[in-house]
Parts: C-alpha cells; structure tokens; sequence
C-alpha cells in the first residue's frame, strides 16, 4: 500500500511550484517534506491531498490511481498550521464534521458517531472537553482537536501541514514526542511538511529536502546528516557530514 508520486508538476501561472517530483512513501510510513519557504513542500503535499491537481505526472495509493480523484474521496486527513477549527461549533462537533457531511447513504448512525468522537477524545487526551468551544482551548488542545477531526473519518493517509508553526517552543517539542507515539500506534502512513529541521529529524523516518520544487534528497535522518547529497543540503542541515 505505497504511495507513488512519480514525476508530478504543478505550475501557478508561469511558476513552476513542484517540479518533476517523484517519491515513494511506504505504508505506514512517516515522511517529512524538509525545505525553506518556497521550495514546493506544501504545494506537493496539496496534491497529495487532491487539494490541488497537477499539470502532468502521476500519484497512486495501493496501485489505484488517484491523480485526478476528488480530495473528498481520498480518504486522507488533513492538519493545518492554523488548525482550521469551526469557531462555532463545539469540539466534539469539529471532530464529527467529516462523518456529519458524508453523503446520505454513506453516514454513519448518530450513536456510532457520538462513540467514535469519545474515542478519539479519550485518545487524544481531550476527556471532558467535547462541549467546550475552540477559544476555551490552549493552542496544543486545539491542535489535538484537529488531529482527532482528520483521524475520526478513518483516513489512509495522514496530511501534516507546519502543524506546530504556531506553537511555542515547549508545547510544540511536548506534541511533537505525543504526535510520533500516535503514529507508532495507529500506524498511518503520514506526510508532514516542515521547515524546522530539528523536528523533521526527530520526528520522521525517512526526510526530503525539497529545493526550488524538486526533490535535493531523501533519506533516513542519519544518513542526510552523515552524507548529505548536495551542497544545499549541507548547508540547509548545518552539517558538517561528521555524523551526529
């Protein structure tokens, strides 16, 4: 159940976003997509996610192709930066939101939601806060609220991005050690896009550095500091390559 990305461009206007990127994510993998601002990461993750649809190229998903399939019938999990919260709705009604607006046929019993959203309160450490509304909450509840509504729909794929950009330190490295413990536990296959190198290496098994819209190389954290492939990645590591 790989996920292939095999020569996938995406242009705005007459700028190249994402170049004839290719990469392969293994199931139940955590990728991190690692680059400054600009280098195509979040914009290769929109496709991905179906967010944004590619020029020429391809991506499949268990040998299905999905290059040209709708984001809502991805099955994937999307966590942002900002959240992306429903500041009307109560937490338990965020986390229920992608099996509320499911097609008629397709719903779930409301018993059966009403079960699964305290399940993934529980899990997220989240108990007793179902009625309360997002700006009750600290910035690392709120993000935990998000990764409940992007697990509730039951993805095969979850979609990370900058998901503690707007956190501070402590709380940010604190989720960051909860985050990889969810992950060895469900064993999703993940793609989170940062630009904070410490938490790509400490958090992903195998990293990308992205480069002006291409890929400069991918490769398990010791193996981008002890043998960085190019120039840029070097310097974009700060790494002299005599290991860590």
């Amino acid at each position: 159940m790989a996920l292939k990305i095999e020569r996938i461009t995406k242009r705005f206007g007459t700028v190249s976003a994402v170049r004839e990127v290719s990469l392969t994510v293994e199931k139940g993998e955590f990728m991190a997509l690692l680059g400054p601002s600009g280098s195509g990461k979040t914009t290769l993750l929109r496709v991905v996610g179906g967010l944004e649809l590619p020029e020429e190229g391809t991506l499949s998903f268990d040998g299905h192709d999905l290059t040209h399939v709708p984001a809502r019938e991805r099955r994937a999990g999307f966590v942002f930066q900002h959240y992306a919260l429903f500041k009307h709705m109560t937490v338990a009604q965020n986390i229920a939101f992608g099996l509320d607006v499911r097609p008629m046929g397709k719903r779930l019993a409301r018993r059966e939601v009403n079960q699964r959203v305290e399940a993934l309160l529980n899990r997220m450490q989240l108990e007793g806060l179902g009625k309360r509304y997002p700006s009750q909450l600290s910035g690392g509840q709120r993000q935990r609220v998000a990764l409940a509504r992007a697990l509730a729909i039951e993805p095969l794929m979850l979609l990370l991005d900058e998901p503690f950009g707007a956190l501070d330190a402590k709380v940010r490295k604190d989720l960051r050690q909860w985050l990889r413990a969810l992950h060895d536990e469900t064993k999703l296959t993940t793609i989170m896009v940062t630009h904070d190198q410490e938490e790509a290496l400490a958090l992903a098994d195998r990293v990308a550095v992205m480069n002006e819209g291409r890929i400069e190389q991918v490769g398990r954290p010791r193996e981008l500091i002890e043998k960085p492939a190019s120039a840029f990645v070097r310097e974009f590591l700060g790494t002299d390559g005599e290991g860590i």
